[in-house]
C-alpha cells in the first residue's frame, strides 16, 4: 500500500473576515492530552472558561457558555431557545447577516416584522422604534452588533433603552465584535449576545460564545412547548455547564483547551487596550486606503474596527485581485456578499491578526497588485499615512 506524503500546509496571512490569525500558544493547547468530558480537571477548565467568558462579555450572566459549531450556531441556539411558534420578533438587517437572523426566526415559526436599511448604511433608529410602537405585542427585537457583510457598527445605546422600555428581549449578533470593541451586556442589558471563536478572539472556528440575562433564561424555562432543537437546546446545555454536569453531547474538549486559551491572551491584554489595538490599526488602513485614492463605502463613524469594505475601483476584477493577493503574497481577504458581491473586498483586522505591520504589509500587497491589473495607486503616501495614525497623529 502506498503510504502518503505529509501534509504540508501553505502557511498565509488571513485578513479576510473569518477565521482570524491564531497564535501558537492557542495551537499549542488544541494538541493537549484529550480528556473525558466529565473528568474532574476538564470540569475545572470549564469553569475557569466561563468566568474569563463573562470578563469578555463584561457580564455577570449566569448562562454564558460555549455552543459546539460556528456563529450561526450561535444565532440559531438564540433564536431556537427563546422564539416559539406564533410569536412576534422584530429584526433589522443591514447585510447578509441581519437577513439570515430573519431567516433563522422565521424557521422558528415566528411572524416576523422586518426593518431593514441599505447595504453599507446603519439601521436607521426611527424606523426601528416606529416597529417597536407598531407591534407591542413583539418578543424580542434582533440586531447584528458587527455586520460581516459589509462591515456596519450599529450603536446599540438608545436601542437598548427603547426595546427594555416596550417590555422586550434585546437580542444581538457579536460575532465580529467580541473581542474587539466594547460588546456592552450589562451596561446596556443586552438579554442574548452570541458570537463566534474565529474572530477578534482569535481561536480555530467551532464555538458560538452565547450568554443570556436572567430575563432571557426564564423566557426560556418558561416555553410553552419543547426546543425545537435537541442539539441546541439550552434547558439541557445549562445543566451541563451548571454543578449538575449532566450529560447531554460529548463536549468538544480540545476545542475548549484551545478556546481558554485564547480567553487568556484576552485577559492578559485587557479588553480596553485590545480594543484601543484595533481601533488604532483600523484608522491607520483606513488613512492609507484612503490615501491611495481608494473608495471606503462605509461612513468612517459607521465602521467596524474589525472589519473593512473597500471598493473596487472601475475594471478590478475582485476574483483576479484577491488570487494575486494570496498567490503573490499569501495574503487572505474576504469577497463580497450579498448587494456588495463583486463591488468590495473584505479586509479583516481581527484578534492577532490586528497589527501595525500587517496594515503596512497589507497596503504594500494591494498597491502592487492594482499596479499589475492597471490601476497605479500611490503607495508611498498610503504608508506615510498609515504610519502617522500608528504614531498616534
Amino acid at each position: 500500500m502506498e503510504s502518503r506524503r505529509p501534509r504540508r500546509t501553505r502557511e498565509k496571512l488571513l485578513l479576510g473576515p473569518g477565521p482570524s490569525p491564531v497564535e501558537g500558544r492557542v495551537l499549542r493547547a488544541l494538541a493537549e492530552p484529550t480528556l473525558g468530558h466529565l473528568d474532574g480537571d476538564f470540569v475545572a477548565l470549564m469553569d475557569e472558561t466561563q468566568e474569563l467568558l463573562r470578563k469578555t462579555f463584561q457580564t455577570s450572566n449566569a448562562l454564558t457558555v460555549t455552543m459546539p459549531g460556528t456563529g450561526s450556531a450561535g444565532m440559531e441556539a438564540a433564536c431556537v431557545n427563546v422564539i416559539e411558534r406564533g410569536d412576534t420578533v422584530i429584526i433589522g438587517d443591514q447585510g447578509v447577516f441581519g437577513q439570515r437572523m430573519q431567516d433563522v426566526a422565521e424557521r422558528c415559526g415566528a411572524t416576523v416584522i422586518k426593518v431593514s436599511a441599505p447595504f453599507g448604511k446603519t439601521l436607521p433608529e426611527e424606523t426601528l422604534f416606529e416597529a417597536i410602537d407598531s407591534h407591542p405585542e413583539a418578543k424580542l427585537v434582533g440586531l447584528v452588533q458587527a455586520e460581516t457583510s459589509t462591515g456596519v457598527l450599529q450603536n446599540l445605546d438608545a436601542i437598548a433603552a427603547k426595546v427594555h422600555e416596550a417590555g422586550m428581549l434585546l437580542l444581538v449578533d457579536a460575532v465580529t465584535s467580541l473581542g474587539g470593541m466594547e460588546v456592552p451586556v450589562d451596561r446596556l442589558g443586552l438579554d442574548i449576545v452570541y458570537s463566534g471563536s474565529q474572530k477578534c478572539l482569535g481561536c480555530p472556528p467551532g464555538l458560538a460564545p452565547l450568554t443570556l440575562s436572567g430575563q432571557a433564561v426564564e423566557v426560556v424555562r418558561s416555553r410553552k412547548t419543547k426546543v425545537q432543537s435537541w442539539y441546541l437546546d439550552l434547558t439541557m446545555i445549562m445543566r451541563y455547564w451548571e454543578q449538575e454536569r449532566f450529560y447531554h453531547h460529548t463536549a468538544p474538549v480540545n476545542m475548549l483547551y484551545a478556546f481558554n486559551e485564547a480567553l487568556r491572551i484576552v485577559d492578559e491584554e485587557g479588553l480596553e487596550s485590545r480594543w484601543a489595538r484595533h481601533r488604532r490599526n483600523a484608522e491607520a488602513l483606513w488613512a492609507g486606503l484612503e490615501a491611495m485614492g481608494l473608495t471606503l463605502p462605509v461612513a468612517k463613524e459607521d465602521r467596524l474596527p474589525s472589519l473593512t469594505c473597500l471598493a473596487l475601483p472601475e475594471g478590478i476584477d475582485d476574483g483576479r485581485l484577491r488570487r494575486e493577493l494570496m498567490e503573490r503574497h499569501a495574503i487572505e481577504v474576504g469577497s463580497g456578499l450579498g448587494e456588495f458581491r463583486g463591488r468590495v473586498i473584505r479586509v479583516g483586522l481581527m484578534g492577532s491578526g490586528s497589527t501595525a505591520n500587517n496594515v503596512l504589509l497589507f497596503l504594500s500587497a494591494l498597491a502592487a497588485t492594482l499596479r499589475r491589473m492597471g490601476h497605479p495607486v500611490d503607495v508611498a503616501s498610503a504608508l506615510e499615512r498609515a504610519e502617522e495614525r500608528l504614531d498616534g497623529d
